[in-house]
């Protein structure tokens, strides 16, 4: 700051008081927060909810297909179980004639 600059800001003190230079400057520090987080951080956190909610999706949808995937197995693995046990009922059968 130059010389002038601090005169200025002692005269506008002096004039008004040291509390409301300092409120009047935190006002202006909230106002230039606000406007920032609406200007800048909004936008971003409205695409990256679209993300997040895109994301969710696709994995409820793998989810689904893990879940498709186990009972076709299960039901594989129980009628090879049921095949086995009737190859060898029919082996057993075979070898007693």
């Amino acid at each position: 700051m130059t010389e002038d600059r601090i005169y200025e800001l002692a005269t506008i003190i002096s004039l008004y008081g040291f509390p409301i230079i300092s409120a009047i400057g935190l006002g202006y520090f909230v106002y230039y927060i606000w406007r920032w987080v609406t200007q800048e951080v909004e936008p971003v956190i409205g695409e990256s909810t679209d993300t997040l909610i895109a994301l969710i999706d696709r994995v409820r949808m793998l989810d689904n297909d893990l879940i498709r995937l186990k009972t076709k197995l299960d039901m594989i693995l129980q009628q090879q179980v049921k095949d086995s046990h009737k190859a060898a009922i029919h082996k057993e059968f075979d070898t007693k004639k």
